[in-house]
C-alpha cells in the first residue's frame, strides 16, 4: 500500500520521481492552486501558460505532464485539474482534494514517491489528499504474473509526501494517520470483492475473516452449515443449499472497555450469485462475484474502527452464500422457515440477498445494539432509480437516515435518501405463507426495504444501504475510484461509528 508521509520540504528540493500541483478553472482562463507557488516561481510566473500550452484547461481529473525546471530534485511536473476556482475566500472542498489526488497517484503507477504540493488549508485537507492519493494508487494484481506482465512499472506509488502538512502537528499526524487506516480498509474491501469466485466462496471468505480478526485481537465466530441447519437459520440455508460451498455467518466484534454505545453493522456476502433456478441471463451474470461488496464493506468497516481503535463497540455479521442452481437449490414456490420464526415463500429465487441478511438482522438484534445498518448490493432497481455511482439510503428513523445521508456526503461518498411507503407492504402478502420475498416490480427498491424491515428487532434504529450501484465500477477508472470493486460505504460506516463514539449516533 502506498505510504503517507508529512513533509515541510519545499517542492523544489524533496526527491521525488514527480512533484504534483494543482491548476484550476478561472474566470480569465487557467489558474495555478495554492500550493505550487516554489513550482510557479521556478517556472517565472509562467506555469500556467506552460500547462494552457501543453493543453491543459484546469478541468477536473485532467493531467498534464511536463519537465520540472533546472534545480528540482524531482524530474517530472504533473499539474492535475481540480476543476472550478471556489470563489474568494473559499478553499477547495476536501472531495475535490480527494479525487485530484487520486488521479495523480494513478498517474504515477511505477513511481517510487511524489510529493504532493496540492491546497493544504488545515489538516482535513492534508488527510483528504493522503486518503485520496491512497485510493488511486490502488491496484488488483492477485492474478497478474504472466511473462509479459511488468509488475514495477504497474506497481502502486510507494509513497505519497503531502507538501504544507506539519509533521509534528498532533492534529496534522493524527488526520493522516487515520486516512491511512480508513484508505489500507476499503482496499482490503475492494481485493475481496474483485477475488475470482473460485477462490473466494463462503468458507475461504469466513476465513479470512479469521485471519484478519485475530490480527487485530478482535473475537470471531463462525456458524457452519452444520450449525446454521440446528440454529433455524432457514433464509441462509436456502440460499446456499444449491451450492457445493455451503453458507457461513460470521460475527467480528469489536468492543472498547469505555463504549457506551454499540453498533451493528449486517453484509450481505453472496459470493457468486447466479440467481439460483431464477437463472440470471447471460450479460448479467458476469460480475456477479461482486454480490458480497455488502460483507467486504462490513469487514473493512470493523478493522478500521479496530485501527483507530474508537470509543465504541462495533459488531460485524457477514451473511455468506453462494446462490447456484443444482438438484439441491431452493425452488420457486418453496417456503422457507426464518431464524425469526417467519415464513417466507421464496417466488424468485434472485432475490436471495434480502433473505440471508434477513437471518443476520434478527441475530443481530437479539444482541440489542443501539442501531443497525445493513448494507448490500440488493436491488437492480436500485441502479435504474439512482444510477452506478449513488447507494441509496433507507431507514426506520427519519432522523437516523437523514444523519447517515450527511455522513456519506461528508465522506464523499455519493448517496440519496429514500421512504418505506407502507401500501408497497402488500404487494409482499403471499396466500401460504407469512410473506413472499418479491412483491411489487415498480419500487422494487423500497420493497426489498420493507421486506428486511420485517426482521429488524422492535425499538433499534435500523438503516439499509443498497449500493448496487456504485460497488462495483465497470467503467474507465475517476478520480480516486478503480475499476472492478470500489469499497463503497466503509467511509461511510466508519465515520457513522467515529460520531457514535462522539455521542452523535443521529
Amino acid at each position: 500500500m502506498t505510504a503517507l508521509t508529512l513533509s515541510t520540504s519545499s517542492a523544489a528540493t524533496l526527491r521525488a520521481d514527480a512533484v504534483v500541483i494543482g491548476v484550476a478553472k478561472g474566470p480569465k482562463g487557467l489558474v495555478v492552486a495554492p500550493g505550487a507557488e516554489a513550482v510557479d516561481q521556478a517556472f517565472d510566473g509562467r506555469l500556467a501558460a506552460v500547462v494552457e500550452t501543453l493543453g491543459g484547461s484546469g478541468g477536473e481529473g485532467e493531467v498534464t505532464k511536463l519537465p520540472a525546471p533546472s534545480g528540482f530534485k524531482a524530474p517530472v511536473v504533473l499539474a492535475v485539474g481540480l476543476g472550478d476556482l471556489p470563489a474568494e475566500g473559499d478553499a477547495f472542498d476536501e472531495e475535490t482534494l480527494r479525487r485530484a489526488a487520486g488521479v495523480a497517484a494513478r498517474a504515477l503507477a511505477g513511481s517510487k514517491k511524489a510529493a504532493f504540493a496540492l491546497p493544504v488549508e488545515d489538516a482535513e485537507s492534508a488527510a483528504a489528499i493522503g486518503e485520496g492519493a491512497v485510493l488511486g494508487a490502488y491496484t488488483f494484481t492477485a492474478y497478474r504474473g504472466g511473462k509479459d506482465e511488468k509488475p514495477a512499472k504497474n506497481a502502486p506509488l510507494a509513497e505519497a509526501a503531502i507538501l504544507g502538512g506539519k509533521p509534528r502537528d498532533k492534529a496534522f499526524k493524527a488526520a493522516v494517520e487515520r486516512a491511512a487506516a480508513v484508505a489500507a480498509e476499503v482496499n482490503r474491501a475492494r481485493d475481496l470483492v474483485n477475488m475470482a469466485p473460485n477462490d473466494l466462496h463462503p468458507k475461504s471468505f469466513a476465513a479470512q475473516a479469521q485471519a484478519a480478526g485475530k490480527e487485530f485481537g478482535l473475537k470471531v465466530e463462525v456458524l457452519d452449515e452444520k450449525a446454521l441447519l440446528k440454529g433455524g437459520y432457514g433464509g441462509l440455508m436456502g440460499v446456499g443449499q444449491g451450492s457445493v460451498n455451503p453458507p457461513r455467518l460470521v460475527r467480528i466484534a469489536y468492543t472498547h472497555p469505555k463504549a457506551e454505545k454499540t453498533l451493528a453493522l449486517v453484509g450481505k456476502g453472496i459470493t457468486y450469485d447466479s440467481g439460483g433456478i431464477s437463472l440470471k441471463p447471460a450479460g448479467h451474470n458476469e460480475t456477479m462475484k461482486c454480490d458480497m461488496a455488502g460483507a467486504a464493506a462490513v469487514l473493512g468497516a470493523v478493522l478500521a474502527v479496530a485501527r483507530l481503535g474508537l470509543k465504541v463497540n462495533v459488531t460485524g455479521w457477514l451473511a455468506l452464500a453462494e446462490n447456484m442452481p443444482s438438484g439441491n437449490a431452493t425452488r420457486p414456490g418453496d417456503v422457507l422457515r426464518m431464524y425469526s420464526g417467519t415464513t417466507v415463500e421464496v417466488l424468485n429465487t434472485d432475490a436471495e440477498g434480502r433473505l440471508v441478511l434477513a437471518d443476520a438482522l434478527t441475530r443481530a438484534s437479539e444482541e440489542n445494539p443501539d442501531a443497525i445498518v445493513d448494507v448490500a448490493t440488493l436491488t437492480g432497481a436500485m441502479v435504474v432509480a439512482l444510477g452506478d455511482r449513488t447507494f441509496g439510503v433507507m431507514a426506520n428513523d427519519d432522523a437516523f437516515r437523514t444523519s447517515l445521508h450527511e455522513i456519506a456526503e461528508e465522506v464523499g461518498e455519493q448517496a440519496w435518501p429514500l421512504p418505506l411507503p407502507a401500501e408497497l407492504r402488500k404487494s409482499m402478502d403471499s396466500p401460504v405463507a407469512d410473506m413472499a420475498n418479491v412483491g411489487e416490480r415498480m419500487g422494487g427498491a423500497l420493497v426489498a426495504g420493507l421486506f428486511l424491515q420485517e426482521f429488524v428487532g422492535e425499538g433499534i434504529a435500523w438503516a439499509h444501504l443498497d449500493i448496487a450501484g456504485p460497488a462495483f465500477h465497470e467503467k474507465a477508472p475517476f478520480g480516486y475510484t478503480p475499476k472492478g470493486g470500489t469499497g463503497s460505504s466503509v467511509r461511510t460506516l466508519v465515520r457513522l461509528a467515529e460520531r457514535t463514539a462522539d455521542g452523535d449516533l443521529g
